[in-house]
């Protein structure tokens, strides 16, 4: 409401001291006038050089009327100053010393308002129509207190308008204000719940601006932090799950060899073996977690070297090759041009083995796992694909989900953590790449591996 005061207040008296000055010169230029015209009708009529007095009185009567015409009183001076005739029939006969009609009979016409009053005076010189010398002067002054009277009445109807104004701006601004603030309150309100743990709030949207689209926004980042929350619980659950699981195993087994006597070495053996086991699974677990945790780690370094990725997965194949001859699977290599790329060397030989050693464990007898390597001029793609089980449509998109694992029996038969392919998949990322799956449940799975040959910056 300040704000919108002061600038109309200004406004209003800028408008008013033009109207002033306006009306104060129009007033002015209209006194000039008829002084003009009256010095005129003098010299026309001959009244000055008139000894008559029937003339003199006809001259009198003129000036007379003439003043109640325009409303204003009017003198005339002879060329020493001295009034010979005055409207008001007050100073005649008197002489002058006022500054403007000395000026005048000098030969400079004015205008001039006396400070601290309403009257305006307009001094003519009047000219010998022959020898054009100044032979007297004609003052007309005029009151300008009508002008202020419409002034006083123009002022307050600004004044009423800059008071309505103001509170109409006023009203409205509380009411803008009260229909941006209500939504951000509510926001902040709902904000404080969700750094006190309650993560699962929502703010209605309403409309389509920029509040709305804050709503919005944080309506999608609440979703996210409550994704990443349940993903944080499910994770330390399956977590623990996972550990206790062998540990269980270990506790059954050792004692169910303390609780019997006089037992077989060949059971003893065999109780140890299936320890050791148990062992060998939760040290994998771990170092799987550990390998994840790095990897998610913001100051985790890689170590990118420009590397040739024919030869990289060729010892992969040859690694993993023993693997694959235990149930006869086949891996084939298509190479289709030589490609160079700046990656980090173990971690993505770590990435590719996972998905190389999935496609073996989870084939049939006497399948294949192929690898086929190619590249654009920006791109590195890796296809692996494999004859084995394949994956269902509705469980593809929770495949990278840590310890996720479609049948939790067949992956613990071969030894599997449910963490390798989230490994890859961050690993991928890591390298600015991406990783994507095409599966059928029956007919195998293909993953397709995009790998820059240059990272950006």
């Amino acid at each position: 409401m300040i704000i919108s005061f002061f600038p109309l207040m200004l406004f209003s008296l800028g408008i008013y001291n033009t109207l002033e000055k306006h009306y104060i010169q129009d007033r002015t230029a209209d006194l000039q006038r008829q002084a003009n015209i009256i010095a005129g009708n003098i010299i026309s009529s001959g009244y000055l050089k008139s000894i008559n007095l029937e003339q003199k009185k006809v001259f009198s009567d003129e000036i007379q009327q003439k003043s109640k015409e325009i409303g204003a009183r009017i003198m005339v001076f002879d060329a020493k100053g001295i009034v010979l005739n005055d409207s008001n029939k007050v100073d005649v006969g008197k002489m002058t010393l006022q500054k403007e009609v000395i000026t005048a009979l000098e030969g400079t016409n004015a205008t001039y308002l006396l400070p601290g009053s309403n009257i305006i005076h307009a001094v003519v010189s009047i000219k010998d129509d022959k020898t054009h010398g100044i032979i007297a002067a004609v003052m007309i002054s005029a009151s300008i207190e009508d002008i202020y009277i419409s002034l006083r009445s123009v002022q307050k109807q600004l004044y009423v308008l800059v008071i309505l104004t103001t509170l109409v701006v006023g009203f409205f601004s509380f009411y803008v204000s009260g229909v941006l603030i209500r939504p951000l309150k509510e926001l902040v309100k709902v904000i404080q719940k969700v750094t006190e743990g309650h993560l699962d709030q929502q703010i209605p949207v309403r409309g389509k601006d920029e509040i709305a689209d804050l709503t919005m926004a944080f309506n999608h980042m609440s979703e996210r932090l409550l994704e990443v929350d349940r993903s944080r619980e499910e994770f330390v659950a399956n977590v623990s799950h996972e550990l206790k699981t062998p540990l269980s195993s270990i506790k059954v087994l050792s004692e169910s060899l303390l609780l019997q006597e006089d037992l077989p070495v060949e059971l003893y053996q065999e109780f140890l073996e299936d320890i050791t086991s148990e062992v060998d699974r939760q040290t994998a677990i771990i170092n799987d977690l550990l390998a994840l945790v790095k990897i998610d780690g913001k100051n985790m370094e890689l170590s990118f070297n420009e590397t040739y990725l024919n030869t990289l997965i060729e010892d992969i194949l040859k690694r993993l090759h023993p693997l694959a001859m235990q149930k006869n699977i086949e891996l084939i290599y298509e190479s289709r041009r030589d490609v160079y790329a700046k990656v980090d060397e173990i971690k993505l030989t770590l990435a590719i083995s996972n998905l190389v050693e999935n496609g073996i464990k989870y084939n049939n007898e006497n399948g294949t796992v192929s690898v086929i390597l190619d590249a654009d001029h920006q791109n590195a793609f890796i296809t692996i694909q494999d004859t084995g089980i394949g994956i269902p449509e509705e469980e593809q998109k929770k495949i990278f989900d840590r310890f996720y694992r479609i049948d939790k029996t067949r992956d613990r038969a071969t030894g599997g953590t449910g963490l390798g392919l989230a490994i890859t998949q961050r690993t991928v990322l890591l390298h600015q790449g991406s990783i994507r799956l095409t599966s059928k449940e029956g007919e195998g799975c293909t993953f397709i591996l995009r790998i820059p040959l240059h990272l950006s910056s």
